[in-house]
């Protein structure tokens, strides 16, 4: 068991029923009354997102699990397949599974969590940002950059994405994971 002073980005608990992921917290002391923590959480299991209050000192379960470095290989339309870095093992998750699946590129190390307690997968974690290629965007409309201007661009794993008017097909452009955004090119 452990208590709210516990609650830290990434931790999984066990409520109502469910396993979640903490996705955000903030401790809250206010001038009147109690502290408490207000929390952003995913389950696991389905992939909603749940707000919720705890008041100071109230008691969690967490969940004990375990990160691994796995490699994803491919998607079959259904599942997602990953295999162990280290003992060569694969596995298979459903697409609710993962945060940002088109953002994956096949040969992609990822983090996945697992519990301890039954072995099976929890959540995957991408990295911070991926490099992906543009395969198609208008060209920019010279003179129309008065603003902070952007235009869509699809990657080489079909995501798309709003990029800056410069940016070409061809050109390698890094994407933040968390938020599915364009946040630099890449010279080479």
């Amino acid at each position: 068991m452990a208590s709210t002073s516990d609650i830290r980005n990434g931790l999984c608990i066990r409520y109502n029923h469910d396993i979640y992921k903490i996705i955000e917290f903030l401790h809250v002391k206010p001038g009147k009354g109690p502290a408490f923590v207000r929390t952003k959480m995913k389950s696991v299991t389905t992939g909603k997102v749940l707000e919720n209050t705890f008041s100071a000192g109230h008691k969690i379960e967490d969940v004990r699990v375990e990160t691994h470095k796995f490699q994803f290989l491919y998607n079959d339309g259904e599942f997602y397949h990953f295999m162990n870095v280290d003992d060569y093992t694969q596995i298979r998750l459903l697409e609710n599974v993962l945060d940002m699946p088109q953002l994956l590129k096949e040969g992609e190390v990822v983090t996945i969590l697992i519990n301890t307690e039954d072995n099976m997968p929890l959540s995957v974690e991408l990295p911070a940002s991926v490099v992906l290629e543009v395969t198609h965007t208008e060209p920019g409309v010279k003179g129309n950059t008065a603003t902070n201007a952007s235009k869509p661009a699809t990657l080489e794993t079909g995501a798309e994405v709003n990029v800056p008017l410069f940016i070409n097909e061809g050109d390698k452009i890094r994407v933040e994971t968390e938020k599915g955004t364009y946040k630099e090119r890449i010279k080479e």
